[in-house]
């Protein structure tokens, strides 16, 4: 019996684009049944939905229904999955704050099926504090979000805000729907966030990792079956139910907790932004100014130690590991000479210089060196998305 997926569409200029999601699912045997707010109505035609759907397109609360008794609560039981695309600021607060006032908030709410939300606006709006407070809640209550591409917006503006490609929002649809367990009975340990060392008791030297990418690994292998381990330096971050979470402060702390569990784990991921310096003394207590003196403060500095290389000294038979090599320069050469000195299977190289990569971002831009000097470059996608192409190859390696 095919799957039935609600499309709720919303007031944003690429509203028109999700004509071309509507095709892609019927061309693939999926039921769809398409709502539309008043807003949504005034950027596409109900008509032209209602053509590629096959189906009414339901866009008042009110309107009467010769399938359902009540409309709302007949389509929110039918479907198998809600998705809201494009996504505005106003249906996002909405959704968020349990506001019910047309037929999509209304339908949201009676919903029990899992939901995808795709928000798509200008770059202000979208990284607006309560946006994204909104956005928060909502992945909090259960909802898959979609990160916006970064790019040129309809209004001029540049920056995060694009609906994402359609193929990337149909693939989610595909995951959701018929989820993978290509991980199932296999240990995943993946490290991630900034680690942290102490100049005092109240300074400490980090940097700019934020442990997004990290995160998003141990989501998707938990959610492909896996038993997931997440050792996390400083994140702010929540980190994905269903995983063990270790939470540490320096490099040092990190390595011996890694060491602690390597043994039982068949994969081994480096995500972390770990340091490769800390103090070589620290202050017992907080360093002062010297007023009227010189402003500067000489630290000396010793290395930390190399996570992936010391787990790649006792890497067992069997064992995949795989690094990260963020560069700012000499991006393949650097991560090759990683890639080797860590005995990894195969190493993920970014450039934090390109906009749309690096640290603090929803997308990332990577290249695939594995061991037999195959190189494999992906175009800018969200981190989650990365993270799937990471396992992907992993699984592909676990078959040989």
């Amino acid at each position: 019996m095919p799957k039935t997926i609600g499309i709720g569409i919303t007031g944003g200029i690429a509203a028109y684009k999700i004509t071309d999601l509507v095709s892609k699912l019927k061309k693939n045997d999926y039921e769809v049944i398409v709502l539309m707010t008043e807003g949504a109505a005034r950027f596409i035609t109900p008509l032209t939905l209602k053509t590629i759907s096959g189906r009414e397109v339901l866009t008042d609360l009110w309107q009467d229904s010769p399938e359902w008794k009540v409309q709302h609560i007949g389509m929110a039981e039918e479907i198998d999955l809600l998705v809201v695309a494009p996504a505005t600021a106003n249906i996002i607060g909405k959704m968020a704050n349990g506001i019910a006032d047309d037929l999509l908030s209304t339908v949201y709410l009676a919903n029990t099926a899992p939901v995808i939300i795709v928000p798509a606006m200008n770059s202000n709006m979208y990284q607006k504090p309560v946006v994204q407070e909104n956005l928060n809640r909502l992945k909090s209550h259960g909802c898959t979000i979609i990160a916006p591409e970064c790019g040129e917006l309809a209004c001029g503006a540049s920056g995060p805000g694009r609906l994402p490609d359609i193929e990337v929002i149909y693939q989610a649809i595909v995951d959701k729907m018929h989820p993978k367990q290509d991980l199932k009975g296999k240990k995943l340990m993946v490290n991630a966030g900034t680690t942290c060392e102490d100049i005092d008791p109240v300074r400490f030297i980090a940097n700019r990792g934020t442990g997004k990418m990290g995160f998003a690994i141990a989501e998707a292998a938990r959610n492909r079956g896996a038993e997931v381990v997440l050792i996390a330096g400083k994140s702010s971050l929540e980190a994905p139910e269903g995983v063990e979470f270790h939470t540490v402060w320096g490099a040092e702390e990190m390595c011996a907790r890694m060491l602690e569990i390597q043994t039982d784990c068949d994969i081994i991921i480096g995500a972390a932004a770990v340091g490769d310096f800390q103090i070589a003394a620290i202050a017992q207590q907080k360093l002062k100014k010297k007023d009227n003196e010189t402003q500067q403060l000489i630290l000396e500095l010793v290395g930390t130690p190399d996570i992936l290389k010391e787990l790649g000294k006792k890497k067992r038979t069997g064992q995949i590991m795989v690094g990260f090599a963020a560069e700012t320069e000499n991006v393949l050469e650097n991560a090759r000479k990683k890639l080797k000195s860590k005995n990894l299977d195969f190493i993920v190289a970014n450039d934090v210089t390109m906009e749309g990569a690096g640290f603090a971002t929803d997308t990332n831009i990577v290249t695939f060196i594995d061991k037999n000097g195959g190189i494999a470059a992906l175009p800018q996608m969200t981190k989650y998305h990365v993270a799937e192409a990471i396992l992907d190859r992993i699984v592909d390696l676990i078959k040989k």
